[in-house]
């Protein structure tokens, strides 16, 4: 079955059961019942939904924030790993060190130039990427220590080739759109009845109220864009950089993609 009718199924359940015990406990209303007596619901109501809503966003803003920060995390364990590949690379002959040197910055170079505009555009890494970075893992595996020195740093050459390759597909994981659309509509159609209570309320055309809700309108648009910039880790204005791999590699912004 389909969440989304699920959710519809679920949302006219809860909605007719709610105004079948509100018939129904209208009809036992006495007719010498003096309404004036009970207190009116409306502005109750009216806060309770403004209270669940605000709780709805705030758990919506958290949660892209926290996959932004993660997203940047793992940029960053990438090019972390990448540069302790460069680092100790050191102990090997020079011909190998520069082998793996190179390849590593080609690697970096297209991840800075080329793959971020294609997470940007498309959410998902590129094949390209995985070639270059597993012509550095087979530079790195295939070469066979000749002295103690050179076996007692391969294996955490190794490592650090792994480490990078498993940041790497965490990157690609939360380069897509993190909130799924069922949550989107929650969240769209919960600002147009919150907002729409205002009206309930009798407001004036006082240049205060006006002001006012016109100030509350702008405030939930201004959160629900700032939900779906953050939805984009790599894609949007407040996004996730390549900062890490720039300070490691400095050379990298302008190297070759290809």
């Amino acid at each position: 079955m389909s969440e989304w009718l699920v959710l519809t199924l679920a949302m006219a359940a809860a909605c007719a059961v709610v105004l079948t015990i509100a018939v129904l406990n209208n009809r036992r209303i006495a007719e010498d019942d003096d309404p004036s007596e009970t207190p009116d619901v409306i502005e109750y109501m009216t806060m309770m939904i403004g209270v669940v809503y605000a709780i709805v966003l705030g758990l919506a803003i958290a949660g892209v924030w926290e996959g932004r920060s993660a997203a940047q995390e793992y940029v960053r364990q990438e090019a972390q790993a990448l540069h302790e590949v460069n680092v100790r690379s050191s102990v090997y002959p020079a011909e190998v060190r520069a082998r793996i040197r190179a390849d590593v910055d080609a690697y970096v170079s297209y991840v800075v130039d080329g793959e971020w505009q294609a997470m940007s555009k498309h959410g998902d890494l590129t094949d390209r990427g995985a070639e270059l970075l597993g012509r550095v893992r087979a530079d790195v595996t295939e070469y066979r220590p000749k002295t103690d020195h050179e076996g007692q740093a391969y294996q955490p050459l190794v490592d650090q080739v792994a480490a990078a390759d498993d940041a790497r597909s965490a990157r690609g994981q939360s380069a897509g759109a993190t909130m799924p659309g069922v949550v989107w509509f929650g969240l769209i159609t919960g600002a147009l009845v919150t907002v729409g209570l205002i009206f309930t309320l009798q407001i004036r055309r006082t240049f205060r109220e006006l002001l006012l809700a016109g100030l509350f309108s702008v405030l939930i648009a201004f959160l629900l864009f700032l939900i779906w910039d953050f939805d984009s880790p790599f894609g949007r204005g407040i996004s996730a950089t390549a900062a890490p791999f720039l300070d490691l590699f400095p050379n990298a912004g302008g190297g070759p993609s290809s």
